[in-house]
């Protein structure tokens, strides 16, 4: 992605704060993997890079965590503060590569499914100077979608799309390997810092499960259909949903994966 594209369709997302409660929880194995590999509980000082409306955020929380967050977007920014009244917890409107925060601080950096909308010529290099040493990088990504398992609600949908709005008809599997899923790619972005010790990848594969205004909220979500025209997108959104109601018995059930990428920070 050229960065005019990243900042682009980066910006879309403030414009649906309140309807980004949408996208599906990960799943509960992930947070086991941040507790039994990275020690996040109580008293976790975490770094969050682009919470949105708090999807992992809440869940960190839940661990006991001590939470700052990064969050570019004002209006993602009041939903989650308004979600996290009194909770430990502080929102700092900013883009990452332009947030000033004390160094080596925090023990683990975490960015869900968030990342990819960062600076890569900043980001781990950032990352790796407000971790002290020993603590942990915490990247993932949910893939909507796995080419090892069935999804006949992909292939309706790109059939609807086809015909309404084709340049939204991209299969991200058919042009190459997803770029949460192209592993080397990752690893070797990490390993280019020399600040991080082994890299370990983890996949965790799960269903999700929608109704038809469900997935049409969580599509509704989606940078590229949020870049269309209002009159266009409301048009696709009302087709997607129709499909989910008419031909899937208002009860969608889709493959997913979700990505984790895990480094422990260099002493020096």
């Amino acid at each position: 992605m050229d960065d005019a594209t990243r900042l682009r369709l980066g910006a879309t997302f403030d414009g649906v704060a309140d309807g980004y409660d949408a996208r599906p929880q990960y799943p509960d194995e992930l947070y086991a993997l941040l507790a039994d590999r990275c020690g996040c509980g109580p008293g976790t000082r975490v770094l969050e890079i682009g919470p949105a409306t708090g999807l992992a955020t809440m869940r960190l929380l839940d661990l006991g965590a001590d939470i700052t967050t990064i969050e570019p977007g004002p209006a993602l920014a009041d939903r989650l503060r308004s979600r996290t009244v009194g909770r430990s917890l502080t929102v700092i409107v900013s883009s990452f590569e332009a947030a000033e925060l004390p160094a080596a601080r925090f023990d683990l950096v975490a960015a869900a499914t968030s990342f990819h909308w960062v600076d890569p010529s900043i980001g781990l290099a950032k990352v790796a100077r407000h971790l002290r040493p020993g603590g942990w990088l915490a990247l993932w990504w949910t893939v909507f979608g796995d080419v090892t398992r069935p999804d006949p609600f992909e292939r309706a949908v790109g059939r609807m799309l086809d015909e309404l709005e084709p340049d939204l008809h991209f299969d991200s599997f058919a042009a190459g390997v997803p770029y949460p899923l192209d592993v080397d790619a990752r690893v070797a972005e990490i390993d280019a810092t020399g600040r991080f010790g082994p890299v370990e990848h983890h996949l965790v594969a799960w269903e999700g499960h929608h109704d038809a205004v469900g997935i049409r909220r969580l599509f509704a979500t989606y940078s590229p259909w949020l870049a269309l025209p209002p009159a266009r997108r409301d048009a696709t959104l009302d087709a997607l949903e129709q499909i989910a109601r008419d031909d899937f018995a208002d009860a969608v059930t889709r493959p997913y994966q979700t990505s984790l990428f895990l480094a422990r920070r260099r002493a020096a």
